[in-house]
This record gives C-alpha cells, sequence and structure tokens, in this order.
C-alpha cells in the first residue's frame, strides 16, 4: 500500500520465498527488489547471489526508475541487526544496501529511489554498527592490503576511508574543502579501479583490507 501510493512506482510482485524471487524476477524484470534474509527454499543470500550478475532481458521496457537502472535488479536486504553475518554475505554476493524491518514508510519510499537512481543505500549508523560488529573477531589479526588498493591515489584512499566510515558525499566534500562533484568523480575513481559494484562493497572491502577498523575515527 505504501509504495503503490508512490506515482513513480509500481509493485510487479510478491514472493514467498528466495526461490520464487528468483523466478519471478527473471519474468518481471523489477528495478528494485526488496529482500529478506531467513526465507525457505532459498534463503536471501543466495537469492542475492543469483540475482545481482544476471543480465537484465532485452525486451526490458523502461519506465520512470529503468530509465535510470542499468544491469541486473538492484537489491535492497531487509534485516535485523541479529543477522548481521548474513547481510554483509548478502553485500558481498551483490546487494545495494539494506533495511531495518521497523523502518519507518517514508524512508522506505526515499531508500528504493537511492537505488533504483543506481547509488547504493549506506545509512551510517547502521553500517559501522554492522560491520563493526562482523569484523570484531579479526580486529587482532595482521593487515592485509588488498593488491588492487596500491592503484589509487593519495586523495582516493583518502575518500575509501571516508566512505566507509559512512560519510555522505556532502560530508565528505566537507572534510576535504571539496566541491560534491569532485568527491563523486573520487568515488567513481575509486570504484572502477577496484572493480566494484557500488559504495557498500567499497566499505566491505576497506573493512576487509584492513584500511579501516572496528571504531575506527
Amino acid at each position: 500500500m505504501i509504495l503503490e501510493a508512490e506515482p513513480d512506482m509500481e509493485v510487479v510482485g510478491e514472493a514467498a520465498d528466495g526461490l520464487q524471487a528468483v523466478t519471478m524476477a527473471g519474468r518481471l524484470n523489477p528495478d528494485v527488489i526488496l529482500m529478506d534474509i531467513r526465507m525457505p527454499n532459498l534463503d536471501g543470500v543466495e537469492a542475492t547471489r543469483r540475482l545481482a550478475g544476471a543480465p537484465l532481458p532485452a525486451a526490458h521496457a523502461a519506465t520512470p526508475l529503468s530509465a535510470a537502472h542499468a544491469g541486473p535488479a538492484r537489491i535492497l536486504i531487509l534485516t535485523t541487526f541479529d543477522l548481521d553475518e548474513y547481510v554483509v554475505q548478502a553485500l558481498r554476493a551483490g546487494a545495494s544496501g539494506f533495511l531495518l524491518k521497523d523502518i519507518g514508510p517514508e524512508a522506505l519510499v526515499d531508500a528504493i529511489r537511492v537505488v533504483a537512481a543506481g547509488d547504493a543505500l549506506l545509512a551510517p549508523s547502521v553500517t559501522r554498527r554492522l560491520l563493526d560488529r562482523f569484523t570484531d573477531a579479526a580486529s587482532t589479526t595482521p593487515v592485509t592490503v588488498a593488491p588492487a588498493l596500491a592503484s589509487l591515489t593519495e586523495r582516493e584512499v583518502g575518500v575509501l576511508k571516508l566512505v566507509a566510515q559512512g560519510q555522505s558525499n556532502a560530508e565528505i566534500a566537507a572534510a576535504l574543502y571539496v566541491s560534491e562533484t569532485t568527491v563523486k568523480s573520487h568515488v567513481s575513481h575509486v570504484l572502477m579501479k577496484l572493480g566494484l559494484r557500488d559504495r557498500v562493497q567499497a566499505v566491505v572491502l576497506a573493512y576487509e583490507s584492513g584500511m579501516i577498523r572496528p571504531g575506527s575515527a
């Protein structure tokens, strides 16, 4: 009811489990998928893995949302804090972000528009808590820097660290005394050089490579 009330959104299908979601997505070609984690037959992590890399059929019709969407459907994970490990697995699998199940109507609508436009959904307070908890067990292990990080400039490394801390483009621009357009350009270069899909995967890489540690300021 919330989404159907929006003039630029249409709910094209509802799936009872992950397997049905994969099947329906192939038939209905949605721009955005809201994916649960724990489901019968096929969980949300594996469903995301199967869907995130699936190309859209050539017959995919243009709509207000799909005009901004290129490639596979963008996936938003629905979660609660007690499923942190599953969420990180889903982000690695190609999800564009995640929402808490108690999210309000306006925030839900805004989140869908964010990912439909090609951006990743990174709520700073949730992202920091999620990744800090997930990486806490590895916080004392030796740092292993991903080889691809060597291709980044000093400024790009700085931008990546701020992205990994959950800062928005506006916050990064203020911290570095540059324009938001410049920040967007740096972020795009970082994603391209590292072969990443979006900011969410950049955050995961920064944590896994040891660039950012739990509690980093």
